[in-house]
């Protein structure tokens, strides 16, 4: 069954509404969630995951949410930490890499840790997964030393650019290369939603989902209930059509 990695905006608008938002698309059937890490300059992301980022961090966003959130979560859900490299280095890798491990977090998502920059921590993560980038620009021979040693997933980014950007590009080619060199599975991500995902799920084993929950989270026309009760029935729609 292919599998549905939900991204949330961690603490927006509060920690406790985001621990009952992630139990509640777990109901529906998201099977990890990618916990965003609010940060002031997300570059890989688009305006609407950027907005997100600027106004829990308005709310004032202490990394203490995080710790949080995923120790009343994690044991309920696969759990991953997103983030941008600065905040977890100025926190220390060694310190963060622990805290995640005690708590029961699977994984780290760092999209500005290039694949060579992520080696010389490479032994900290070693009990834990560093999810690995694939983009439809690699070569074969850039995918095949990417994907060599990858844990948990491959996130297969599905176009150049930003998150939520809704672009469309051929990545047959590119996972053809990456399952001649892994049977770690492959994920897509980017410009997923319910109209994109069963076209992008094709020849993958999961879709991540973000822009597309983040903008039911922006709404201020809903209330926090409404909120988590569209999000959680679009991660259960979503997960339905790719299996479809």
């Amino acid at each position: 069954m292919k599998r549905v990695v939900g991204y949330i905006t961690s603490a927006y608008p509060d920690k406790n509404f985001t621990i009952d938002l992630i139990l509640a698309m777990k109901e529906k059937g998201c099977d990890s969630i990618e916990l965003g890490i609010p940060f002031s300059d997300p570059v890989a992301d688009g305006p609407i995951i950027e907005e997100a980022n600027v106004r829990a961090l308005e709310r004032g966003f202490k990394f203490a949410d995080v710790l949080d959130i995923s120790k009343a979560v994690a044991k309920e859900i696969d759990t991953l930490w997103m983030g941008y490299f600065n905040p977890f280095y100025h926190r220390g890798m060694e310190r963060v890499i622990k805290e995640a491990k005690e708590l029961g977090v699977s994984g780290f998502i760092i999209p500005d840790l290039p694949y060579e920059e992520a080696q010389s921590y490479k032994e900290l993560f070693k009990d834990i997964a560093l999810i690995d980038f694939v983009a439809p620009t690699d070569t074969k021979e850039r995918i095949a030393k990417i994907v060599q040693d990858a844990k948990k997933f491959i996130y297969l980014v599905a176009y150049a650019g930003i998150t939520g950007a809704g672009k469309s590009e051929d990545v047959s080619q590119v996972v053809e290369w990456i399952k001649e060199y892994t049977t770690t599975p492959v994920y897509i991500g980017f410009g997923v939603n319910e109209k994109t995902a069963k076209k992008r799920a094709q020849g993958v084993d999961g879709v991540i989902v973000g822009s597309a929950f983040i903008k039911i989270l922006l709404d201020e026309d809903l209330t926090n209930s409404q909120k988590i009760a569209k999000i959680a029935e679009l991660s259960g729609k979503i997960k339905e059509i790719i299996n479809s």
